[in-house]
């Protein structure tokens, strides 16, 4: 037996209890709504500050404390760099992948999963290898994984036609001309995997600059996925149905909206390779990302400075005055710094350097997504026919994502609540009017929401629900569509600016993932040392 299917075979299956309003019962619901610090975020747009009540000097400062931001400050600390400060509006540090913790298990707030590193990411897996999730040397053919963070079995399922199913594509109930055209898309996608441009480089990559500029592939950024497939003549509902959840579960971004090359990227851009792992493997751990972020973390204590919003930056002399708003003493400081990385979405990094040309440039080209997270406390739940409960649960043309199972790679016996993650990107209107929408829905409305979802494969949902805390991320992604990939706003956006102030996040890739964050955190983090070692 291998050891991850023993592992498997003594894993508790536990549920999370969450509560909830029952229109028979008239229960009270416990729980809350929480979010990114939204209010003090917008005192940036509509506060005016006094002066900084005292200056202080450092070689970096960085703005944002994700993961782009702790993995810039991790490379340059590694680098012998540590008069470092991080200042971030949050309490804790890890931006989207933030996570949450009761007395059944910890569980995200955010991001839950990364799939099997591809093999070329050296760096990335090197930190891979750190945390113990690698567990060969650098010289093994090919990468160990740890058999506790790869995902167990039974790893998703899908309610569909009045039945959960094995895995997420639609099998169940779907006519053969439908299984057929399913197919023949996976194996487009696979032909996109393995197929290298005229340049040399693979179609489709990790980091996504990394790609080929072969126009072959290039032009498929013109176009919308759901184009795409009309052009292919795949017109199957199922697998527009697929295609759909698959993109809106990624980006946040329906597929008649996003482009069709970062559609096909999805797909197409992992490739990673272990010795007990393949590229359509995950690694997971009930808090999810967090797991990570607190890895990224443990070297950075010292450098955090956290619910400081960064008001403004400007170009003094041979420096860089960044001017904060300190939350818990209410008072505006100043840093003089050498080198700054602004590891903060666009549209917050031209606030900050209050340049219009800039936000101008963000709001023609970068949509951000909202989204909705509720972790649910829930008792034992009632099941539909077909296998059991998964990690990743997923209903059939419901609005969410369905939900994650946090407490599905807990080593423990005789569970009875759970703690269950659920998903909804919000994207039936414009992300300007859903972010207003979801600001003005109730903790009972969202809960309502989420049972009269769930009920359709949970029938005892209302009464085995204990506690629903809902998170708000009103700009949790870039939304990439058709134009952003290959066009030039990213590119110019991403430029440093006199050599001193650097741009470090996930918009700048149009590619909300783990890795993306990474390496762009490890490049902005370059150009510093380059610059800091030029003025020396």
């Amino acid at each position: 037996m291998r050891r991850r299917s023993f592992i498997q075979s003594i894993a508790g299956l536990t549920v999370v209890s969450s509560f909830i309003a029952s229109c028979h019962r008239q229960r009270v619901i416990g729980g809350s709504v929480i979010g990114a610090s939204a209010h003090t975020g917008h005192l940036l747009r509509d506060k005016k500050f006094a002066a900084p009540v005292s200056t202080t000097d450092h070689a970096v400062v960085i703005v944002g404390g994700g993961i782009s931001g702790l993995s810039a400050a991790r490379h340059l600390h590694r680098q012998g760099i540590r008069d470092i400060v991080i200042l971030d509006l949050e309490k804790e540090m890890g931006g989207n992948a933030a996570c949450g913790k009761n007395d059944i298990s910890a569980y995200p707030l955010g991001a839950h999963y990364v799939p099997i590193p591809n093999n070329d990411l050296t760096e990335y897996t090197d930190f891979m290898r750190e945390c113990g999730v690698v567990t060969s040397d650098a010289s093994a053919p090919l990468p160990a994984y740890n058999d506790y963070y790869i995902c167990f079995d039974p790893e998703e399922r899908l309610y569909i036609n009045g039945q959960w199913q094995e895995g997420l594509i639609p099998q169940y109930g779907v006519p053969a001309a439908d299984k057929a055209q399913i197919q023949q898309f996976l194996d487009k996608m696979q032909a996109f995997r393995v197929a290298k441009g005229q340049d040399g480089k693979d179609a489709f990559a990790i980091p996504l600059d990394n790609s080929s500029k072969d126009p072959l592939f290039v032009q498929l950024d013109s176009l919308t996925m759901k184009q795409w497939l009309q052009q292919q003549g795949l017109n199957s509902s199922y697998l527009q149905w697929y295609v759909n959840y698959c993109t809106r579960d990624d980006f946040g971004t329906p597929y008649d909206e996003i482009s069709a090359w970062v559609g096909i990227h999805y797909f197409a851009s992992r490739k990673g390779k272990g010795s007990n792992a393949d590229h359509h493997d995950v690694l997971t751990w009930p808090e999810g990302n967090g797991w990570l972020a607190a890895h990224l973390k443990k070297e950075l204590q010292p450098y955090f400075h956290n619910q400081a919003l960064v008001t403004r930056i400007l170009q003094e002399n041979n420096t860089l005055a960044v001017d904060y708003f300190d939350v818990k003493e209410s008072r505006l400081k100043r840093i003089n710094a050498q080198q700054c990385i602004l590891a903060v979405p666009q549209f917050v990094a031209a606030r900050i350097l209050q340049d219009e040309t800039r936000m101008q440039r963000v709001h023609q080209h970068i949509q951000y997504a909202p989204w909705m997270v509720a972790n649910i406390r829930t008792k034992e739940l009632a099941e539909r026919t077909g296998p059991s409960l998964s990690w990743d649960n997923v209903l059939y043309d419901s609005p969410s994502l369905g939900y994650v199972n946090a407490t599905h790679q807990e080593i423990r016996q005789g569970i009875h609540t759970r703690n269950l993650t659920y998903y909804l990107p919000l994207t039936a209107h414009t992300p300007v009017e859903e972010r207003k929408a979801a600001l003005e829905r109730t903790h009972t409305e969202w809960v309502k929401l989420i049972v009269d979802d769930l009920e359709k494969v949970h029938a005892n949902i209302t009464d085995a629900i204990e506690e629903v805390n809902v998170m708000l991320w009103g700009h949790a992604m870039a939304k990439p569509l058709p134009g952003m990939a290959h066009g030039t706003v990213r590119q110019e956006l991403a430029a440093s600016v006199n050599d001193r102030l650097h741009f470090a996040h996930t918009d700048l890739a149009g590619n909300s993932i783990f890795e993306e964050a990474f390496y762009q955190g490890l490049s902005a983090a370059k150009k510093v040392i380059t610059h800091l070692s030029g003025n020396i």
